[in-house]
């Protein structure tokens, strides 16, 4: 009886001008209404006194977990001591970049999605995961909805990212308004394993975040042995456009650019770096300019018509084919949002830029990082329909 009250108090929350109110009466009506019908069933029930009039003993039920209702202290990396379920069943991801974190580990325990999947992760995902409800996401478009994620009933929110300096007042923020504990576990690329190794602790999955922690440890490990042997001088000189017309470009030194500078010689300095995920914007003077040897656009950009824009064609990676499309399906490679998808794309970009170094095999390492984060078996058709834009001409 008490988690159906908690659930009809959840329900009836509404969020007005970034507070909740609680529809009082209602509420209030219905909470006393169960409460005289329970007393009422309990009063006449037959197993509500022994023969005699005599209370008999309360019954055990055998139905359920019962560690359900226990919970642990869990330490955050905002530094936040939050009360949370000893045996978490049901996750509510912050964000969309939470969730692709999130979904290799566990996918079962999500009562819904933060953002719609892309229109191609059809191809790779089981149904079941695209028609969860969708609960939006507290960063990015804000649009997180309370009233769909007290009707999901998560027993945790679970945030992953960047630690911003005001992670703390946001995470409280929520779990303030929705009444459901809300933890932050800060992680970049370099990060992401022990991420997963937390993560594995709180969700009591330690051996099956630990392959996923060794996975992303592993990757990072050889992309910077495979610069080790590139060198500095080595760098390909490298633009990542993107948004319709191609002119915003992901500038050296943001957070979202943190893989091309690694793996490239990033063309895109701008005095004023942006930390959006559209990038800066410039305009085709610029691009001339910097005239880089290699461009990748992001997906659906312009990839398929700048072979016959005259101002584009006066660029040398235009001019010499050495433009590229960054793989999408269902998340883009190298971004958007700036996540584990990168691990995948780190392989991609390096292969591409510097094959003599990485000699990856692309199909199979695609494949193996489709089946770790995304339970899906790749086969090589779907491979080649990834990369028809992505690889060599």
């Amino acid at each position: 009886m008490k988690a159906a009250l908690n659930y009809l108090k959840k329900l009836y929350y509404k969020e007005k001008g970034g507070i909740i109110h609680i529809m009082r009466k209602k509420l209030i009506s219905m909470l006393l209404a169960a409460s005289l019908l329970v007393t009422f069933t309990t009063a006449c029930s037959p197993s509500a006194a022994a023969p005699g009039g005599k209370e008999s003993a309360p019954e055990t039920s055998t139905q359920g977990d019962p560690g359900q209702d226990k919970s642990v202290s869990f330490t955050d990396s905002a530094g936040r001591t939050v009360e949370v379920p000893a045996n978490i069943t049901r996750i509510a991801a912050s964000g969309t970049m939470a969730q692709i974190v999130l979904f290799p580990l566990a996918a079962d325990q999500f009562v819904g999605l933060a953002g719609k999947w892309d229109p191609s992760a059809q191809e790779y995902l089981d149904p079941k995961y695209a028609n969860l409800p969708v609960l939006g996401q507290f960063y990015g478009k804000g649009d997180l909805n309370l009233e769909e994620i007290a009707k999901a009933d998560p027993q945790i929110i679970i945030d992953i990212g960047d630690t911003k300096p005001s992670i703390a007042e946001d995470m409280d923020g929520i779990m303030n308004q929705v009444g459901i504990p809300t933890v932050h576990i800060g992680a970049t690329t370099e990060t992401m394993p022990e991420a997963y190794r937390t993560l594995g602790k709180l969700l009591n999955k330690e051996a099956e975040a630990e392959v996923l922690a060794q996975y992303c440890e592993e990757v990072f490990k050889k992309t910077e042995d495979i610069m080790a042997k590139v060198g500095e001088d080595g760098k390909a000189n490298l633009l990542y456009c993107l948004g319709e017309n191609g002119l915003n470009v992901l500038a050296k030194g943001s957070y979202h650019a943190e893989i091309l500078d690694q793996i490239s010689n990033n063309a895109a300095v701008v005095s004023d770096v942006s930390s959006k995920g559209n990038g800066n914007p410039v305009d085709m003077e610029q691009i001339v300019l910097w005239d880089p040897d290699v461009i990748v656009f992001a997906p659906d950009s312009i990839y398929s018509t700048v072979s016959g824009e005259k101002t584009w064609q006066e660029i040398k990676s235009i001019k010499n084919g050495k433009y590229y499309e960054v793989p999408l399906g269902p998340y883009n490679w190298m971004g958007n949002p700036p996540s584990v998808n990168r691990y995948i794309g780190m392989i991609w970009l390096t292969q591409l830029l510097y094959p003599e170094q990485a000699q990856y095999d692309l199909y199979q390492e695609t494949a193996r990082y489709y089946k770790l984060f995304y339970h899906s078996d790749l086969t090589e058709e779907q491979y080649k329909a990834l990369v028809a834009n992505s690889v060599f001409k």
